[in-house]
């Protein structure tokens, strides 16, 4: 299959996904609700696009292109209380987070499309276990070959975005440890990770074009990348998020995305390397297990520092891009977040159960939160 041509974006704009749980309000386990949803939601027109995902206990928002935050925290906010709505009309509530907290993995169902069945039988259990929640976010590229030196200067970048969304500490009823919990099932699948360093538009032709010829992929849908480009909407698509438990945290991390995507190719602060790559692993290691107190090293200079510092050195850094972009609300958020005392909605979800005992009321608050209603 052929990869197509690129189409050209407008600069740094925005498209952001977000995969949800669909629980019932008996225990709050998710819940095959995803058909009975869509169709309710068909009935209202949208800027924003809701759509099927692996089981049918998820489904996927994404937004249309927006240039600005305000504009992606209005469609998500419509969307959000569209799907609110509709679900409470089936009994069913939706929430964030990037794992359940107790589900089975083995009785999810596949959802009915030929791709979905595709997947199951390539993959195997793998694919219900899949059932994970994921936030990614699209960033505009005027051309092929930025898309590609964004996407790598990008990489730095991806254990902050792992932190700030970090929602996955339960996994079947027991806490992992870890902040992010979620990477590790997408860890499993053998095109994930990280791209190859490929910085032109006819390299990355060639290298797919290799890639199709050995029959492992066919498209661009088989590689899970934590940052892939997507030709067809002319765009790169940073993957590596939990989805957060609220809308208005989904849109600052985007911003957050933006700011910094506008930052590196206007200033150019550092040319990106393939040696950058040599602790990359390490790092997105220690953003998925200790969140903002993870410590990550620079590979050039060997220089380790936590997550908290270097994403607020970075929010002053790209300070100018935010004014231009009109992002300032949504990194406050994030600054916010770094001075909190919880710090990830992980720590949150921990400090809840710790009073509850009953990880069912953990779910529970995460609805209110998603619906607004929670603080």
């Amino acid at each position: 299959m052929s990869l197509g041509e690129f189409a050209i974006s407008k600069p740094f704009t925005l498209g952001v996904e977000l995969e949800l749980q669909i629980v019932n309000r008996h225990d709050y386990d998710l819940t095959p609700g995803a058909a009975d949803l869509l169709r309710l939601v068909e009935r209202h027109k949208m800027a924003a696009d809701v759509k099927p995902e692996i089981t049918s206990s998820m489904i996927e928002l994404s937004t249309g292109v927006c240039e600005r935050h305000p504009q992606v925290i209005e469609q998500l906010h419509e969307v959000r209380d569209v799907l609110v709505e509709c679900a409470g009309q089936q009994n069913l509530r939706l929430c964030g987070g990037g794992t359940h907290a107790f589900q089975d993995w083995s009785r999810r169902r596949i959802f009915d499309t030929p791709r979905f069945h595709h997947v199951s039988q390539l993959y195997g259990y793998l694919s219900k276990q899949f059932t994970v929640f994921g936030q990614h976010v699209h960033i505009g590229c005027p051309s092929p070959d930025q898309a590609l030196w964004l996407l790598h200067a990008m990489s730095r970048f991806v254990p902050h975005v792992i932190a700030l969304s970090a929602s996955s500490p339960y996994v079947q009823g027991y806490d992992t440890g870890f902040h992010s919990a979620r990477l590790n099932s997408v860890f499993a699948f053998p095109m994930s990770g990280r791209a190859p360093y490929v910085l032109t538009w006819d390299g990355f032709k060639a290298y797919f074009e290799k890639m199709t010829r050995t029959g492992v992929v066919e498209s661009m849908k088989d590689f899970y990348w934590d940052i892939r480009p997507k030709p067809e909407f002319g765009t790169i698509e940073v993957r590596v998020m939990d989805t957060p438990l609220t809308v208005e945290k989904a849109a600052a991390i985007a911003v957050y995305l933006q700011c910094v995507a506008r930052w590196l190719v206007l200033e150019r602060p550092f040319e990106p390397h393939e040696d950058d790559y040599l602790a990359y692993t390490y790092n997105r290691f220690q953003a998925c297990r200790f969140g903002l107190d993870g410590e990550v090293v620079d590979p050039r200079t060997a220089e380790h520092q936590t997550l908290r510092t270097l994403i607020a050195q970075t929010l002053r850094d790209v300070e100018m891009h935010a004014i231009e972009l009109r992002a300032e609300r949504g990194l406050a958020l994030i600054r916010d977040q770094l001075a909190s005392h919880h710090g990830t909605d992980a720590n949150w979800l921990r400090a809840i159960q710790a009073d509850e005992h009953y990880l069912p009321e953990v779910v529970r608050r995460q609805c209110l939160r998603f619906e607004g209603q929670g603080s």
